[in-house]
């Protein structure tokens, strides 16, 4: 791809969006990191230009403020030009939907719905000004199967990829690629980490790194692939749970939850 362009990513300072800036600038990309304010964005920013001497920008903002997203997105489109986009911005949780606040619940909407439609729609006319550009959206295993008391996380994720898949179709015959990832169990915090550990053999078998799920989403992602489902076992649980009608999968899945919510 072009690397006189930029790479926008949301969600940029830690977890995948962290691993995504640092291997696209060591790709030799121009990067532009979105995060929340506080979230040590421009320190990380600098120590990239500095490593791999490419341009990063930094701009720490919440995405689920709707008119000052889309008003830095037009101000970035009128300063950079952006050749990729990888929508990674997200948030979730495990909590009985009444034990959910109102607030909790529209966040998770807000962000990984609303603010992945609005960043790629805000952002598209630019993209497709070029002969080549990407459209990168994170989903999860989680989008394959509703998940009782996570509820509204997966029914997130499942917006993300019929989104993502439906404008891949829709842009055929331009410049833009579209490719949606689907990652499966990551220990991106000491909480999470725990969780998977507790569940022993089950839990760490569609295990990746953050290094490998990026390594694996950017290389197909740049070769033109609609669906990214990194590492075998995801694969593979992913073929298997597809022949394994609704009810019993959200039996099986919600009940590992269960036990899961039973040990913290």
């Amino acid at each position: 791809m072009d690397h006189t362009g930029y790479t926008l990513i949301t969600g940029a300072s830690s977890g995948l969006g962290r691993e995504f800036s640092i291997q696209c600038a060591a790709m030799g990309m121009n990067v532009i990191m979105i995060a929340l304010p506080g979230s040590n964005t421009f320190s990380l920013a600098a120590h990239l230009m500095m490593e791999y001497g490419v341009d990063v920008k930094a701009i720490e903002f919440d995405l689920t403020d709707s008119i000052l997203l889309v008003k830095t997105l037009h101000e970035l489109m009128s300063d950079f030009d952006i050749t990729f986009l990888i929508n990674n911005a997200g948030i979730g949780g495990t909590v009985s939907i009444m034990e959910s606040t109102i607030e909790s619940i529209d966040r998770i909407i807000q962000l990984n719905v609303r603010g992945t439609v609005l960043v790629t729609q805000t952002l598209l006319p630019q993209l497709l000004k070029h002969e080549k550009s990407y459209i990168l959206n994170i989903s999860s295993m989680a989008a394959f199967t509703p998940i009782a008391y996570k509820t509204v996380y997966p029914a997130s994720k499942a917006f993300v990829s019929s989104f993502s898949l439906g404008l891949r179709e829709e842009l055929q015959g331009t410049g833009v690629s579209v490719s949606v990832v689907y990652p499966g169990p990551i220990m991106t915090n000491s909480g999470v980490s725990t969780r998977i550990v507790e569940q022993g053999m089950k839990g760490r078998m569609g295990l990746l790194t953050t290094k490998e799920i990026v390594r694996i989403a950017l290389r197909q992602t740049l070769a033109g692939k609609g669906v990214i489902i990194p590492g075998f076992w995801n694969r593979i649980n992913h073929f298997l749970m597809s022949m394994i009608p609704t009810e019993t999968k959200l039996r099986i899945v919600s009940g590992a939850v269960k036990k899961e919510m039973a040990i913290k």
